[in-house]
């Protein structure tokens, strides 16, 4: 019994160092904020610039997983539940995600798409992600 704890505690610290080693920090000059990619099957396609404010990561491809980070300026006082609403009524009512205020002007909102059963796989990726996005 005492092996197999053992074993079984070895196996959880290797597991534990994998996924830690297999994060990557993403940030940018261009945004104002960081974020933690859990594996090497994430990858940036389109980073924030002068016409843009968004930027767009790939899970292998669009239809596995796919995420836009967008930075929405909303009038004073708006708060994130309220531009949530304002999202579900109009395109965006079926994409899983998540909204981060900044400040009473500035709110932040991670969408992802993709297939659903694809979306579910790595539903403990996404909810990874949207965790580790802090402002600078």
């Amino acid at each position: 019994m005492r092996r197999t704890t053992a074993l079984f505690s070895v196996m959880l610290l290797v597991i534990g160092f994998s996924t830690a080693w297999s994060q990557q920090p993403y940030t940018n000059d261009k945004v104002e904020y960081t974020l933690e990619l859990p594996s090497s099957a994430w990858r940036v396609i389109s980073e924030a610039d002068a016409a843009h404010e968004h930027t767009e990561f790939v899970y292998g491809d669009r239809l596995e997983g796919y995420l836009q980070i967008r930075k929405e300026v909303v009038d004073a006082g708006t708060t994130a539940s309220e531009l949530s609403r304002r999202d579900q009524d109009q395109k965006f009512a079926f994409l899983p995600g998540f909204v981060v205020q900044a400040d009473n002007r500035t709110i932040y909102a991670l969408r992802f798409s993709g297939l659903r059963d694809k979306l579910t796989r790595i539903r403990n990726q996404t909810d990874l992600i949207a965790r580790s996005f802090k402002l600078k």
